[in-house]
């Protein structure tokens, strides 16, 4: 999906000045109210199941053939937000219809155990005259939600969550800018016959109280494999937290599921420089894979953006946690003043519960241009999901700078660079960063190099000045392999010192 348009038009829509709002319009909440409890979506969700899936009516075509500089051209007043000036701690905005969104979706105010709809209201969007006059239907619907809290106390309400397109959604930590997403559920992700993506159709908010510091969010997810639902409490902050519980419903057997999907973008770094002619050193939203398996293991797997599609799995039972992660965090890593790649955040899944046998998968996207998600992470069980069964899941999502745990003991991998030689083969530089658990005398670690073919030098380590931490710098020669694995680990006697450092070399 092209998201980086929507999210460069939310940018732009979030600096339009008051001046050029219209008279307030609130966002208007139906008299009519059902019953809501904690199973109320989870019932929904389980009777879609038992029906033959049915797409969701579509608003009138004209609104999906605007352009995205008329998409522009509409945004939502935030003084029409949900519970604005009153003393609850959250703020509910919503999205317009249109453009990559043809469908509306429901959503509800959930307050003394009963759920009454958002009406759809055009009124609580400003237009410039640039904005065309479209027809409405029956279906309209908005689009999306974001949520608002005043993260600094300082009483100007921030963004730091926004749930829109399919089942994608996203999340920041207080002073970040949106970057990767999480995705409700991913099916059938790099195979062949094409991926399905999952729909959020319906959305219940609970009404937070003043004193609350999390807001909880339920979901009803539906697709042609399944149906679902979810719930999310969200609470906002430095790292901003989700706890999610899910259950899906399979409509037809679900051989490759994905738990806990997230999807990013890498374009190039220090590992590939020769295929893209650009000012920037770096160009990603995320850096690394970082995976605690079951075993206890640390790895650090550097992301690619291959020439072909590329499939990694990483075998394991009842993983501890995994995430796609940003590393490099100073601005001079990417040069950049407008993307500001080193205010994205990093995000870190912890399972809850057990997970059993299966593997964390990593699908990177061969991409040519920084507007394309082309990184995908995910648990994949071993076993299929079959007709008629329903999957319960339970995990944590974290939303920050660094949110994944840092055993003490492991140094991290910073940054991994290679170029070729003049007489052949292929320098790779391994930087480590500092940590007291490292000797002073370097002799006493000891390096653990593997590769799957070709042939590699033993290795120098040497430490950094800048960083203090060690480096290790190799020479790999392919011998005519089109691809390698790598394994790196620095270690001292029987103690592992380092994270693992997984790699996998393509022939460009």
């Amino acid at each position: 999906m092209l998201r980086r348009d929507v999210l460069k038009t939310l940018a732009a829509l979030a600096a339009v000045p008051s001046a050029a709002l219209a008279e307030d319009a609130p966002l208007h909440v139906g008299d009519t109210s059902t019953p809501f409890n904690a199973q109320t979506v989870k019932n929904l969700a389980r009777a879609l199941a038992e029906r033959d899936y049915q797409p969701r009516p579509s608003i009138p075509k004209e609104w999906e053939n605007i352009s995205y500089d008329q998409y522009r051209k509409i945004w939502f007043d935030t003084r029409n937000a949900l519970w604005e000036n009153t003393t609850r701690p959250q703020r509910l905005d919503v999205f317009p219809p249109g453009l990559y969104y043809g469908q509306g979706i429901e959503i509800n105010v959930v307050e003394d155990g009963g759920a009454r709809p958002l009406v759809f209201d055009l009124e609580v969007f400003d237009r410039t005259d640039q904005f065309p006059d479209l027809p409405l239907n029956e279906n309209m619907g908005y689009s999306g939600l974001r949520l608002r809290a005043d993260l600094r106390n300082s009483g100007a309400f921030t963004e730091y969550a926004v749930f829109q397109g399919a089942s994608y959604f996203r999340g920041i930590g207080t002073g970040e800018i949106y970057g990767l997403s999480a995705r409700g559920l991913a099916l059938k992700t790099g195979d062949p016959m094409g991926e399905e993506f999952p729909d959020f159709t319906g959305f219940w908010i609970e009404t937070p109280e003043a004193s609350d510091a999390s807001v909880t969010l339920h979901a009803l997810l539906d697709s042609p494999s399944c149906s679902g639902a979810y719930r999310f409490e969200i609470t906002h902050g430095d790292v901003l937290h989700m706890e999610v519980e899910a259950t899906i419903f399979a409509r037809a057997e679900m051989a490759h599921v994905g738990i806990a999907p997230l999807t990013s973008m890498f374009l190039f770094d220090a590992t590939d420089r020769a295929r893209f002619s650009d000012f920037r050193p770096n160009v990603h939203d995320s850096d690394g894979l970082l995976i605690h398996n079951g075993a206890g293991e640390v790895i650090w797997r550097p992301l690619a953006n291959p020439k072909t599609l590329q499939i990694s799995a990483f075998g394991d039972q009842n993983p501890k946690g995994f995430g796609l992660m940003q590393r490099k965090r100073d601005f001079s890593d990417y040069n950049d003043l407008e993307a500001l790649y080193h205010k994205r955040p990093s995000v870190w899944i912890t399972p809850r519960g057990d997970w059993g046998t299966g593997a964390v998968t990593l699908v990177e996207i061969p991409a040519d241009l920084e507007i394309y998600d082309n990184i995908v992470a995910y648990w994949r069980p071993a076993n299929p999901i079959t007709a008629g069964e329903e999957h319960h899941m339970r995990y944590g999502l974290r939303w920050g700078a660094d949110p994944a745990p840092n055993p003490p003991e492991l140094l991290r991998v910073l940054s991994t660079a290679m170029g070729g030689r003049p007489e052949g083969g292929l320098v790779m530089v391994i930087d480590f960063e500092d940590g007291s658990a490292l000797p002073e005398d370097l002799s006493a670690v000891d390096v653990i190099l593997r590769s799957s073919t070709g042939t590699t030098t033993p290795g120098i380590l040497q430490r950094n000045p800048e960083t203090n931490g060690p480096r290790l710098a190799f020479t790999f020669m392919p011998e005519g392999a089109d691809v390698a694995e790598f394994r790196v680990q620095l270690r001292t006697g029987d103690a592992p010192l380092s994270e693992v450092w997984l790699y996998r070399w393509t022939k460009t």
